[in-house]
């Protein structure tokens, strides 16, 4: 992908509006993160008004990793909303295989065919209906174990998937691309997984999907090798990430992507 850094420059020109029905541990470290990529946040989720405040949103997130039945009917009534009105939506299937509560609101949300799916390979596995290996929101299965479960969401739904492990893969059950980017210390800090989720939806507002997601995910990636240069651990990356976001520039981005199409 030559414009690789074009997308970054388009959400930031953009500085979209995006809803983020997320979970408690993510929500200020995803508000953070996506303010100094470039985007405007806003961490919606009350049933009275999550689906109205859809309708002036221009991407819309959802994060089942701290459910309960009023976030998970917000996030089904927020869905239908994007789903009418042609905005972009993503799913992040927390730990959906962990309990059946998860794998029936999961199902239910997969219904509602998100424009982008983005996990890690056991998520998207038991999102599938594979066998999957996963221990809580952490992962038991390489990203190569998720690729035809990945491909079959993609079809199934129409929309892009993206399992994220050392080497990201990302499908829309026609193109497929590898993103090499990322660092061992990225793991390490609590809800980045997270936060990559609402930078996904950043870019895809007035891209395409499947572009604007590889885009995405060598953003997040190069930012977290520059962030690791000189740092000492998980607490002070967690700061030199988000100056990472917020310094790197198109050209930085077009230079230092790792991305293989297939």
């Amino acid at each position: 992908m030559d414009d690789t850094g074009q997308h970054l420059d388009h959400m930031r020109r953009t500085a979209p509006l995006v809803q983020n029905i997320t979970n408690y541990v993510a929500m200020n470290i995803m508000a953070n993160v996506m303010l100094a990529a470039g985007a405007s946040p806003a961490m919606v989720h009350a049933r009275e008004e999550a689906a109205e405040f859809t309708g002036l949103a221009q991407a819309l997130t959802i994060n089942i990793g701290t459910l309960s039945p009023a976030w998970a009917d917000a996030m089904l009534e927020s869905a239908v909303a994007a789903q009418a009105q042609g905005t972009p939506w993503i799913l992040d299937p927390v730990a959906v295989g962990a309990t059946g509560y998860r794998r029936d609101i999961g199902a239910r949300l997969l219904d509602l065919a998100p424009t982008v799916i983005r996990g890690n390979a056991s998520e998207i596995m038991a999102l599938a209906g594979a066998d999957a290996s996963g221990k809580g929101a952490d992962t038991a299965d390489a990203v190569s174990q998720a690729q035809e479960a990945a491909s079959a969401l993609a079809r199934r739904t129409g929309g892009v998937v993206a399992v994220t492990g050392p080497v990201d893969f990302v499908t829309d059950g026609t193109r497929n691309a590898e993103v090499a980017n990322g660092h061992a210390l990225m793991p390490r800090v609590t809800a980045l997984g997270c936060s990559l989720t609402g930078i996904v939806g950043a870019f895809t507002v007035g891209q395409d999907p499947f572009e604007a997601t590889v885009a995405a995910l060598a953003f997040f990636g190069l930012a977290g090798e520059q962030a690791a240069e000189g740092v000492r651990g998980p607490g002070t990356f967690q700061v030199a990430f988000i100056d990472a976001l917020y310094t790197m520039t198109p050209e930085d981005l077009a230079r230092g992507a790792r991305i293989t199409l297939a």
